[in-house]
């Protein structure tokens, strides 16, 4: 597993131009519990398709008023398909297993330095249309002060 998730994390920051690695198994572990990683498999092929990381972050959020929240979201830290398996479902698949999972709804989910591909996914497969970008580089949709549950 920890060939797997290095590997999936060196390919998500280079689809994604970062200068450094997000997603390893060290920085997993040293998370204390505090973040999780999803797998799709392609058992037919043996092949993993793709990788969800999220976990919980301390954050202050602005709403569209301008009012600063302190909360502790479960934020998508990274999401990756592999080249060779995008524009099929898995994205989908692997997001709405997630979600399902952790019986959140995905208006309530920040999103951490969101790719114009992440933006484009939540808007085509969840209508998250008004962004609320943060200055902390996080992302939030309209409706994320909506209902939610004690954080």
């Amino acid at each position: 597993m920890t060939e797997i998730l290095n590997k999936f994390g060196a390919a998500s920051a280079k689809a994604q131009d970062l200068k450094t690695v997000i997603t390893t198994a060290k920085n997993l572990q040293e998370s204390a519990g505090r973040q999780a990683v999803y797998f799709l498999c392609d058992f037919a092929k043996n092949q993993v398709a793709g990788l969800l990381k999220i976990g919980f972050k301390h954050l202050f959020l602005f709403d569209q008023q301008a009012a600063i929240h302190e909360l502790n979201p479960l934020c998508v830290l990274d999401f990756y398909v592999h080249e060779t398996k995008q524009r099929r479902g898995y994205g989908k698949i692997l997001f709405d297993a997630m979600l399902e999972h952790e019986q959140i709804d995905v208006k309530h989910l920040a999103t951490d330095l969101p790719s114009d591909n992440f933006i484009y996914f939540l808007r085509k497969h969840y209508h998250l249309d008004f962004l609320i970008p943060q200055v902390n580089h996080f992302a939030i949709y309209d409706g994320f002060f909506n209902s939610r549950s004690g954080e």
